[in-house]
């Protein structure tokens, strides 16, 4: 994978709000950091988690990526081009090759339109050539391929479940046959039984697809299921990046230590004999982060240095990037968890 160009590059992302709204907002006024000097990579075929707790920036990175809003600061690279600088003419022609699943089935559905209507509406915008039989007979196929019936192309969204949504929002992101799709929590709205089949059904249409995905998410076992490798998201910033096996079998930030302490396991056994690592407080108000490193404040093996100075985003080991200054295989030690 490393000797291949990156489809998608992140470089020092950032994206502020505004915390007050109104005509009379200065611009003195304090900001939300929402997202704060994020950088990655993503490669042609894989996929790259992004994980965190709710609130941390994670579906801000995704629009900011998609130009949905506007990036602060930065540059999001697609195929070597900037989309943060696109005229809207370029934009249009970029989003045949990227494309975006929500969250929620069944606010990202018109419920005017039959689902046939739903599905190639992408197809007319951008003009694929296609008489109006063909692109019946295609989206047909969509709908088979995603594992629903041909024969309900004229049903409206309401006469179907939420998995079964979520399905029809997958074929209508892979109409265009796209180089990379954002994920934005694309399962978290589902039943867990139903998740595993909307997941499944994503990893094999990258297999016949070759498409990449930015797989957004806060459930660890989710990521897992589906990653090639995961970045770990608190408060705005990246602070641990790793292949899946290496940042589930030894995690080097404390952060990424207590997230996993908090998954289950299905093995009653081990589950009984884990301990959880329980942090202290609540994030702090992204309106006004904390001094140094973001999560000290949290942290239960922070010191003075955590609250004075940011640590680097840097390479611990081959592959393996991490922003702590006491970055160690399982940082947190046994003496620090609190039962």
């Amino acid at each position: 994978m490393a000797t291949k160009e990156p489809l998608l590059k992140v470089e020092h992302l950032s994206k502020e709000f505004p915390a007050e709204s109104g005509m009379l907002m200065s611009r003195f006024a304090k900001k939300v950091s929402a997202v704060n000097d994020v950088s990655f990579e993503i490669y042609p075929g894989e996929t790259l988690g992004l994980v965190g707790e709710s609130g941390c920036g994670k579906s801000t990175t995704g629009r900011s990526i998609m130009r949905l809003t506007r990036p602060t600061a930065g540059h999001v690279y697609f195929e070597g081009r900037d989309v943060a600088k696109m005229s809207h003419k370029e934009l249009k022609s970029l989003r045949r090759e990227m494309q975006f699943i929500f969250q929620d089935p069944y606010a990202s559905l018109n419920p005017r339109m039959t689902i046939g209507e739903i599905i190639s509406e992408p197809l007319q915008i951008h003009g694929d050539g296609r008489t109006a039989s063909e692109r019946n007979k295609y989206v047909r196929e969509l709908l088979d391929v995603v594992g629903l019936n041909p024969e309900h192309i004229n049903r409206y969204p309401h006469e179907f479940s939420g998995g079964q949504r979520q399905r029809i929002g997958i074929a209508r992101a892979f109409a265009l046959h796209p180089k990379l799709i954002i994920c934005d929590e694309p399962v978290s709205a589902l039943d867990v039984s139903i998740q595993a089949q909307v997941l499944n059904l994503l990893k094999d249409l990258q297999k016949q697809f070759g498409t990449a995905y930015l797989f957004i998410a806060h459930d660890l076992s989710v990521v897992q299921h589906i990653s090639d490798r995961v970045a770990v998201m608190y408060l705005g910033k990246i602070v641990e990046l790793s292949d899946w096996k290496t940042l589930y079998a030894e995690p080097q930030h404390p952060y990424t230590q207590s997230l996993l302490s908090a998954a289950p396991i299905p093995d009653p056994d081990i589950q009984k004999s884990r301990s959880r690592i329980i942090l202290a407080g609540d994030p702090p108000s992204p309106i006004d982060p904390p001094s140094g490193c973001r999560f000290h404040t949290r942290c239960p093996i922070a010191q003075g240095v955590c609250s004075e100075q940011q640590p680097e985003f840097r390479e611990v080991e081959p592959g393996h990037f991490c922003a702590c200054h006491f970055a160690a295989p399982f940082p947190i030690k046994e003496s620090s968890i609190e039962l």
